[in-house]
């Protein structure tokens, strides 16, 4: 076998791991766009069919998931630390899955989403994930690098404003005239949708230290 065709075995390796996540990272954005549509939709029937997509798109991404923890099962040779590419998977699923979490409940609870905390914090969401989708895209030749380290920084500062909103939204639910039921259901709205800005810091922090070891 020549030196050609050894090359040939070894890249797709190498690649897939790069194509799987660009095919996640789009899928974050998509879902994070879908959602800041739901919660400004009025109109239910149309926010029942944005909620639909959200979970056809949670769906795609969990099968993206799934095939990128079984090429790191069966590759030996992997881009990066084969514990980064785990670390990295679970973090992009965990946003998936709280923004999915989040779009079911608001639907599952007939919750008017047309509250100033629930819409600026998926606006925040939204925010989370374009830039997760710039520094994840940045992996494959990390070329630029500044980019990525923008993206990062901006994901800190929207986790940093999203604690805020969080906070300010149950201060003035606590301060109006919510009902009990209504207290509980919006509080744990608000949670869900913080801790997917969290899970896009975390994604952000695992990809800097990838920078960090191989830039």
């Amino acid at each position: 076998m020549g030196l050609n065709s050894i090359g040939k075995l070894f890249m797709p390796k190498n690649t897939i791991f790069y194509e799987l996540f660009e095919d996640v990272a789009k899928t974050v954005e998509a879902m994070g766009k879908a959602l800041n549509q739901l919660v400004n939709e009025s109109d239910v029937d149309k926010r029942a069919a944005i909620a639909k997509t959200i979970e056809d798109l949670e769906h795609r991404n969990d099968d993206h998931t799934h095939k990128l923890f079984t090429e790191l099962g069966r590759n030996f040779i992997t881009p990066f630390d084969r514990e980064d590419i785990h670390y990295l998977a679970s973090a992009l699923d965990d946003i998936c899955d709280y923004i999915y979490s989040s779009s079911k409940k608001i639907n599952f609870y007939r919750v008017n989403p047309n509250d100033t905390g629930i819409i600026k914090m998926a606006e925040l969401i939204q925010q989370g994930c374009e830039q997760t989708a710039v520094a994840v895209m940045g992996l494959r030749n990390m070329k630029n690098l500044r980019a990525m380290t923008e993206a990062m920084v901006k994901i800190n500062s929207i986790e940093n404003q999203a604690d805020d909103v969080f906070d300010m939204s149950i201060e003035r639910l606590f301060a109006g005239e919510a009902t009990a039921k209504e207290l509980i259901i919006k509080r744990e709205i608000y949670q869900v949708m913080e801790t997917a800005t969290d899970k896009c810091e975390d994604a952000a922090n695992v990809i800097e230290s990838i920078i960090v070891k191989y830039a």
